[in-house]
């Protein structure tokens, strides 16, 4: 009885994840826009305390039709990410996520930014790190 429970729901199981598969592989769009960014990591490197914390990740549409940024958060409240609100970005144009980190916090840090958009990756993740050095007085 114990065995023929198993089978039955490692059958279920199966079956499942390969509906949710298929969906998955059946709502890819051809014609979404589609990020394609010059680097998805920004090192800040070693920096001093109060230095300068705004960083630029910068990207291209490579899709077929107009990419719609709808939402950028940084993973806590030191990260700030900006980003021009009202405009599409084309296919082969250009366009910039603005990061501002809070380096009055000394330390390593880590830290993501979520993009929501309408591209083929609804959600996209890129990542900030570095080290914020003690002043040396």
């Amino acid at each position: 009885m114990k065995k023929t429970f198993l089978t039955l729901s490692f059958l279920v199981a199966t079956l499942f994840v390969s509906a949710q598969t298929a969906t998955k592989a059946e709502t890819f769009d051809d014609n979404a826009p589609i990020f394609q960014f010059e680097e998805e990591v920004i090192d800040y490197g070693k920096i001093e305390q109060n230095a300068d914390g705004n960083r630029v990740f910068k990207f291209t549409n490579s899709g077929k039709s107009p990419l719609i940024i709808s939402n950028a958060k940084g993973s806590c409240g030191c990260t700030v990410p900006t980003y021009d609100k009202n405009t599409p970005i084309i296919p082969g144009e250009t366009g910039e996520i603005k990061v501002k980190y809070a380096t009055n916090r000394v330390g390593r840090f880590s830290k993501t930014i979520t993009l929501t958009s309408n591209a083929s990756e609804a959600k996209k993740i890129l990542r900030i790190k570095g080290e914020v050095l003690k002043p040396t007085e």
